[in-house]
């Protein structure tokens, strides 16, 4: 068995794709999220997400129905999918923020862009909205804390979800010789702070990642 460790509780189907393989699998959650109170005020033509978090905050707001007439840009496949389950009109999502800012410089600068956020978001879009003089305004509706844990067993590979799990990790942990698996190039960036030893899954999913540990160990 091929022992790794993933910073994150992954589904049963998920999981299951690892066993197959011959992989023995730690789970621990490096990463709390966690919905707060806001106010939903001054709200534009035009709602941005970054997360899936988000999304779920948002919807378990009284008012949220107030919402669902308005058009939304996000990040991630998974994100879109889940505003338009959600009776959302998504007009474009992109796999990063970085190219969703170019999304809104070059389609979104007339708008009036409400960004739900979480505490920790990055600066990328934050910057292009400001910098580009575009209206807009942020709503924080959920937190994330970090939640390390010592981990002692070694592993061969740690797969992490977010630059934030990464931070949680090394709190109480450091990296020898484990390959290290990202989710995608912001995940990447963060790892490369920190080892050489990293790979990046050709899609910022799960999934991806996975079939990405799958074909490093399997090939």
């Amino acid at each position: 068995m091929t022992p790794i460790l993933s910073t994150r509780i992954l589904s049963d189907q998920q999981k299951s794709k690892l066993l197959k393989q011959g992989f023995s699998i730690t789970e621990i959650d490096f990463i709390q999220t966690h919905s707060i109170e806001f106010e939903l005020k001054n709200i534009g033509d035009l709602l941005l997400f970054t997360s899936q978090n988000a999304i779920k905050s948002v919807l378990q707001h009284p008012k949220k129905d107030s919402l669902k007439s308005i058009p939304c840009i996000c990040v991630g496949e998974k994100t879109a999918k889940l505003l338009s389950k959600n009776n959302w009109k998504v007009l474009h999502y992109e796999e990063y923020a970085t190219d969703l800012g170019n999304y809104i410089k070059k389609h979104c600068t007339k708008n009036r862009i409400t960004f739900f956020s979480g505490n920790l978001r990055r600066d990328v879009l934050p910057n292009v909205l400001r910098n580009n003089q575009i209206s807009h305004n942020e709503i924080q509706v959920y937190k994330t804390i970090l939640h390390s844990e010592k981990v002692n067993s070694p592993q061969k590979a740690i797969l992490f979800f977010s630059p934030s799990g990464i931070q949680s990790f090394l709190q109480q942990n450091s990296f020898s010789d484990e390959i290290i698996f990202c989710i995608g190039k912001t995940t990447a960036e963060e790892a490369s702070k920190h080892t050489k030893n990293y790979i990046i899954s050709e899609k910022p999913t799960i999934d991806s990642l996975i079939e990405c540990v799958i074909t490093h160990f399997t090939e």
